[in-house]
């Protein structure tokens, strides 16, 4: 758990792709925002009660399987407001009930904390990271020592070089950037700064060598967990790559 003067967020990790679900507390209200509730409802809700919250919102960083599939259960149990960026709900459809969507920067007010909705597409069409004080929740578009494939209709590998950069230049290197899946066990969260430092997929000044990267050489040389590469190291890691 993270706190800080007008909220928590509390972590969970669920189901066989290691998701995070992370569960923002409004300490003034005790309202809740469960962010891409997936995999096991029950243990979910059971934590909001046990801290004695009360679900009014559910947050989607993007609509693919792993990260929506509990969202009709939570709303069966619950009255929350689901919210989305307008480009997945267009692209997807996924048939939700009267969502929010959103467009990037807008605001989200659970009780008297204010979360910031960024459109930071490329994994999906409206991936979306919501950043709440110092803590960035990035969904799929940034793991620890890593980023989210474009494998499925909606991705692209140049759209999301272009995000990663954006976000490398504005976010402030002090963000605790709070992944969709813990693919780096020893590290399950990280700060911008040492990920500007040690991601590889933020080493890249053009979109060529990006994409090759992405799309060919991380797939075959990929450590599991995910580990620090540092700029300087990236020609020795891509050394063992074969066309």
């Amino acid at each position: 758990m993270t706190s800080h003067p007008t909220y928590s967020i509390h972590t969970l990790e669920l189901g066989p792709m290691e998701n995070f679900i992370y569960i923002i507390e409004d300490h003034a209200t005790k309202h809740a925002a469960i962010v891409d509730p997936a995999w096991d409802v029950d243990e979910i809700l059971q934590l909001c009660q046990l801290k004695g919250l009360n679900v009014t919102d559910i947050l989607l960083t993007h609509c693919h399987h792993d990260h929506i599939n509990g969202v009709e259960e939570v709303l069966e149990k619950t009255d929350a407001q689901i919210h989305l960026m307008k480009a997945e709900n267009d692209f997807w459809n996924p048939g939700f009930i009267k969502p929010r969507t959103l467009h990037g920067g807008d605001s989200i007010h659970l009780g008297k904390t204010e979360i910031q909705a960024l459109h930071t597409p490329g994994h999906s069409k409206g991936s979306t990271c919501f950043k709440i004080g110092n803590q960035l929740i990035a969904g799929d578009t940034m793991f620890v020592f890593g980023c989210g494939h474009c494998r499925l209709a909606g991705s692209d590998p140049e759209t999301l070089f272009k995000t990663l950069q954006k976000l490398k230049l504005e976010i402030p290197p002090q963000t605790i950037i709070l992944p969709g899946h813990n693919y780096s066990p020893t590290h399950p969260t990280s700060t911008m700064g040492e990920q500007i430092h040690g991601n590889p997929f933020l080493h890249f000044d053009n979109q060529y060598d990006f994409i090759k990267y992405r799309m060919k050489i991380h797939d075959q040389i990929r450590s599991d967990p995910y580990e620090a590469i540092p700029a300087e190291d990236m020609g020795e890691h891509c050394s063992h790559y074969h066309e």
